[in-house]
């Protein structure tokens, strides 16, 4: 049996744990199944976004007419498109490799528990006092054969297509939606129902479904009841809510429904390690699990799902490990995005949570067209709703949809970190006329509401 000081099973975030541990001297065992790095640079949101930033410049260029330019796209290379963001993909095993030192030992293969403290990967028995489960996720099971995952489209090395069906209504079906239809390839989304991104604001979902029907070819309530595939492509036989039957040819046939935890994977079976009723890995504040020494982080424990919170967290049980951290890691506010088209940004309660949770709550939603930069894009819709605590002016949610939702957030997270007061969004100086300015009216407002909140209900 080999001893370790630390061993990591999965190298995706924890890869940086991995680095920062065999600087320090400690021997460290790294296994991974497939690629470093894990599914955010190999086959998640970092090569998403590259092909996204095709997808913009393209709806661009077809909506440049709203701002009086005659503009025509000759050709579109997808070919390239995809030969340079596999490029990319094809570096990160090895850019990652550069991170260590001679103390870590990297294992290609899976891990799995044979007890406790044992490790077993490629028929070699490992151990060490701390082990890291940092296995991540895998995309729900597909129902059909020859269909795909996420997985399978990065890197897409096969034959692109000339058409394709994709399954889903959240974030990732949305994002890479949007890609395919931009690039010109015959697209068709699958919903069963009749909303889009039900986890946002209801009132940001519809905004978006709006918009985003505008391009893309949409299916709501609708089901595959059959599927067969011949001659290379997908005979798909579509019912909808209302018993409607009708046929459907695709090239390629896309599931984006979910993902689900790795944990079964782990031989957890042999270990007093527990999951979950959705079978992701119970943990304590600390990361710990039932074993002592035995940590989970990121993904694999399900609880926030997002790749900067899973490097958050590997940050802070860095400093637990090795820099006798005392105390446990806590999530003020959880932000995340939405890179389709157009662009969400969202932190905090939605008002369907608020009212879920029966708290006092009042909402504004402002336009953002008291901004130049805002006008200068030439589009109506983008909004910024807030949530907020109409005693203590504390924001509870923010949600934004529209250009560059994504950044402009941050102006809202900092204050959230801060102070959590609406009233410092309201009185900060602005650049004028950037697009940030849109922030300023939205506080204004939140601000007038709650202080007509106050007066109405003195007693």
């Amino acid at each position: 049996m080999k001893e370790f000081d630390l061993i990591i099973i999965g190298a995706g975030r924890a890869s940086n744990l991995a680095a920062k541990a065999g600087k320090l001297g400690l021997k460290v065992a790294l296994i991974e199944k497939s690629s470093l790095g894990g599914t955010c640079p190999n086959r998640g949101c970092v090569p998403s976004k590259l092909l996204i930033g095709y997808a913009n410049k393209i709806r661009e260029i077809k909506e440049s007419k709203t701002h009086f330019i005659k503009s025509k796209i000759e050709h579109i290379d997808i070919e390239k498109i995809f030969k340079e963001t596999n490029k990319y993909i094809d570096s990160i095993d090895e850019n990652y490799q550069k991170k260590f030192n001679e103390n870590v030992i990297i294992f290609r293969g899976e891990g799995k528990f044979i007890a406790n403290k044992i490790v077993e990967v490629n028929n070699e028995k490992l151990t060490a006092p701390t082990i890291i489960i940092a296995t991540g996720t895998r995309p729900a099971k597909i129902p059909y054969e020859k269909a795909w995952s996420s997985d399978n489209i990065f890197p897409l090395k096969d034959k692109i297509p000339n058409s394709i069906t994709i399954v889903g209504a959240g974030f990732i079906a949305c994002e890479l939606t949007n890609f395919f239809d931009a690039i010109g390839i015959k697209t068709k989304q699958l919903v069963r129902s009749n909303t889009l991104l039900s986890n946002e604001d209801e009132e940001i979902s519809s905004i978006f479904k709006e918009e985003y029907c505008k391009n893309i070819d949409v299916e709501f309530e609708t089901n595959i009841k059959e599927v067969k595939y011949q001659n290379e492509k997908f005979y798909i036989t579509l019912e909808k809510n209302d018993g409607t039957i009708k046929e459907h040819i695709s090239e390629a046939l896309l599931y984006a429904t979910g993902r689900v935890s790795n944990a079964d994977k782990l031989g957890l079976e042999n270990t007093d390690i527990e999951l979950n009723k959705k079978g992701f890995i119970k943990r304590d504040e600390f990361f710990q699990t039932k074993v002592k020494g035995v940590y989970v982080v990121g993904d694999a424990s399900g609880e926030h799902m997002l790749q900067h919170a899973a490097a958050y967290e590997i940050n802070h049980l860095s400093k637990i490990l090795f820099e006798n951290e005392k105390e446990p890691l806590k999530f003020k506010y959880m932000p995340h995005a939405v890179f389709s088209f157009p662009e969400i940004a969202s932190v905090g309660l939605t008002e369907q949570k608020a009212k879920e949770l029966n708290i006092n709550y009042i909402t504004t939603t402002t336009n953002w067209l008291a901004s130049a930069k805002a006008l200068s894009l030439k589009i109506k819709y983008p909004r910024t709703k807030f949530i907020l605590n109409p005693k203590t002016y504390e924001i509870l949610g923010c949600h934004l949809i529209g250009f560059e939702s994504a950044t402009m957030i941050h102006q809202v997270l900092a204050i959230m970190h801060i102070n959590n007061d609406i009233r410092h969004l309201k009185e900060m100086l602005y650049i004028h006329p950037d697009l940030s300015e849109a922030l300023l009216p939205a506080a204004v407002e939140a601000v007038v509401k709650i202080q007509e909140y106050k007066k109405s209900h003195k007693k």
